[in-house]
């Protein structure tokens, strides 16, 4: 599976979008996401890659999680997959 079009395709479902109109460039409010939007997003993010996200992922200061953008998301959600193939799991 390609994390970022994966994660590209999980954002543009929960923006309502086509997965080509989204851009790693873009911020989820750009897309229309809202909190709660974030929240589902984050949701079929960990189901889709078998992965936890941090809890404190809103708050990019105490988190390595960032949602600051698409391109961030991706980064992250790669960071957290290489983790748990390292921990081989």
């Amino acid at each position: 599976m390609n994390i970022r079009d994966e994660v590209i395709r999980i954002i543009a479902e929960q923006a309502v979008l086509d997965p080509a109109d989204v851009t790693p460039e873009m911020a989820p409010a750009d897309l229309g996401v809202d909190s709660l939007g974030l929240v589902e997003t984050i949701f079929a993010i960990e189901e889709a890659f078998d992965v936890s996200v941090p809890f404190n992922a809103n708050d990019p200061g105490a988190s390595d999680f960032d949602i600051s953008s698409v391109g961030a998301i991706i980064r992250a959600v790669e960071a957290l997959v290489a983790g748990k193939a390292a921990r081989g799991a």
